[in-house]
């Protein structure tokens, strides 16, 4: 049924777009009107609206989505295909979507991009972002942006007692490994047992002015070196260490996935019991 839906929503796609581009040749002085009396900003603001508008025919294909709404999540990255693997069960639900970062870098009026590929795929859900700068102009219905620092626990506190917990975290922010670990271990617990937090952009654990290393992959302070050791959580109940106390990542990891320059944690309650006895009988 999602197929056929699908199918059909993109044939009538293909229809109003030419239909626009017919209209468009037929008018082309109507439109350049238009474009005349539009500021710049007003430019743009409308040509997100339109994106959203042909994005509402292909509401289940996710790649898709990345491309109508220029994000970079699939072409410059291939994060989306990932995405709709672990995201397609969430679809129709209503949810608090968090992602850090924003995009177009100290322009008021540019970036939003991916924010608006969350809000198009999932269409009962509520988005919010943080970002260093003032993007507050990028703001819409079901869209809502924090100016600040992915690592000031203030702000962070402030968002979670307005929000409350979220279903799906997504760091998209500074790539800074310290900023990265710092937000996980605050927004992790902010996040519901079944829900996602992920990590974009790991390639940065190597790069030095990342503050990562290409020379020594167990350096501490990195990425990858910091999620590794948390891959051990998902086994502590295995560990032969008498009296041993699980910490909050033993109890609430219960699946991790690693991918080209991005991580999924899955969080849950981490409770399948040893079968040590079993085997050793």
């Amino acid at each position: 049924m999602e197929k056929q839906i699908g199918a059909l929503l993109e044939g009538t796609s293909k229809r109003i777009v030419e239909a626009i581009e017919n209209f468009v040749k037929k008018n082309n002085g109507m439109t350049n009107f238009f474009k005349n009396k539009l500021t710049t900003e007003k430019k743009l603001l409308l040509r997100y609206k339109l994106r959203t508008i042909m994005a509402f025919f292909y509401p289940f294909n996710l790649n898709k989505l990345a491309q109508i709404h220029r994000t970079d999540k699939f072409g410059g990255h291939y994060y989306t295909p990932h995405y709709q693997h672990f995201f397609k069960k969430f679809k129709f639900r209503r949810m608090n979507v968090l992602e850090i970062g924003v995009g177009g870098y100290d322009d008021p009026i540019r970036g939003g991009n991916s924010l608006r590929m969350w809000k198009s795929y999932f269409p009962f859900s509520k988005i919010y972002s943080i970002d260093i700068f003032d993007k507050s102009k990028l703001q819409e219905n079901r869209i809502k942006i924090y100016k600040g620092s992915q690592v000031d626990t203030d702000l962070l506190n402030s968002i979670c007692k307005e929000v409350g917990e979220f279903d799906l975290i997504i760091d998209d922010g500074s790539h800074i490994n310290e900023h990265v670990i710092q937000s996980f271990e605050y927004l992790f617990p902010k996040l519901k047992k079944g829900g996602y937090y992920v990590v974009e952009d790991t390639q940065t654990s190597y790069w030095s002015q990342y503050g990562g290393t290409s020379t020594d992959f167990n350096t501490k302070g990195t990425i990858y070196e910091y999620f590794k050791n948390k891959i051990e959580a998902l086994n502590f109940m295995e560990f032969e260490i008498e009296n041993y106390e699980p910490n909050y990542y033993d109890k609430n990891i219960v699946a991790m996935h690693f991918f080209h320059n991005m991580i999924f944690i899955h969080k849950g309650a981490n409770i399948e019991p040893s079968n040590y006895n079993k085997i050793s009988r």
